[in-house]
């Protein structure tokens, strides 16, 4: 269907819904190719705006305030297409086709025992980041929910390399509540990959975490903490590689004429093609027909 024919609300439906489709890192290359397809700059502007809001939560957008990482998600909205930092104790609006912050401005924050632990326990997620990831980001907010504190520690990392045809997002969230003893740490890891070079192919992969803490002191809770998010993030690299490795190899399986043993070992050229007696002679006919024979011997 002819997007003349649509009405502007559908119009601005389906706008929305493939800006929030973008992958993450090509929400601007979304943003400009739409634009020469609807050549309405007015509603574009606005569908970007909203879409680009949500895309910034979807999938943690990063940004530094004062030089500290900053991550943007639905935790730390504040309604009215605003976002709160806890360390710097500001409020803005982001403008994720310009890449800039917007109406800044400056509120307080109760400094209670919590607001301490959300320090102590960034201080750990910082130091595990820091040996873990290239350019990794973290952050953590307070909630408060039904008269209870919540603790949310977010990671992310990411590698946009449109350049090369890929693009890749790694993020993580922890969720848990500040009791006495015990407490229940919720999890979430997600990996997004898309590569785009002869194909056009997305790979997605979460893994949900649920696991127990106990509460001696904050210092304690932020070490044991820093461990447990250690911990599980590398048994999930760990099986996602695994699974990646199961698949090329099936993948290889099926490319080939027939079922060969995958031995991941050196071949010596050199080696076999004199076992074989073949002279690659100068010419190129001969280096040709020795090349042709040699293939047909693997395959």
């Amino acid at each position: 269907m002819s997007l003349s024919l649509l009405s502007r609300k559908e119009k601005e439906r389906v706008i929305r819904r493939l800006l929030i489709q973008a992958p993450p890192g090509e929400f601007v290359n979304a943003f400009d190719d739409l634009c020469l397809l609807i050549r309405d700059e007015k509603l574009m502007h606005h569908q970007g705006e909203c879409a680009g809001h949500q895309h910034c939560q979807k999938y943690s957008v990063p940004l530094r305030i004062d030089g500290n990482p900053v991550l943007l998600s639905h935790h730390n909205v504040m309604g009215d297409y605003r976002f709160f930092d806890y360390q710097s104790k500001l409020s803005f609006k982001f403008d994720l086709l310009q890449n800039q912050l917007r109406d800044i401005q400056s509120h307080g924050i109760i400094r209670n025992e919590t607001e301490y632990l959300r320090t102590v326990v960034l201080c750990a997620l910082k130091l595990y980041v820091s040996d873990h990831y290239p350019a990794g980001n973290c952050n953590v907010l307070r909630k408060t929910i039904k008269n209870r504190e919540f603790l949310i520690a977010c990671i992310e990392d990411h590698n946009y390399e449109t350049g090369q045809c890929w693009n890749g997002l790694w993020k993580s969230k922890w969720i848990f509540q500040i009791n006495p003893f015990l407490t229940l740490v919720t999890g979430r890891i997600f990996v997004q990959a898309h590569f785009f070079r002869c194909v056009n192919l997305h790979v997605e992969i979460s893994k949900d975490v649920k696991e127990s803490l106990e509460i001696v002191n904050q210092a304690q809770l932020a070490l044991s903490f820093a461990r447990l998010v250690e911990e599980q993030e590398n048994k999930f690299q760990a099986a996602v590689l695994e699974e990646l490795q199961e698949l090329s190899n099936e993948a290889l399986r099926k490319i080939l004429r027939r079922d060969l043993p995958v031995t991941r070992t050196l071949i010596d050229w050199q080696r076999i093609l004199s076992d074989l007696n073949l002279v690659m002679y100068p010419k190129l006919g001969y280096v040709i027909y020795s090349r042709s024979v040699l293939c047909n011997w693997i395959i």
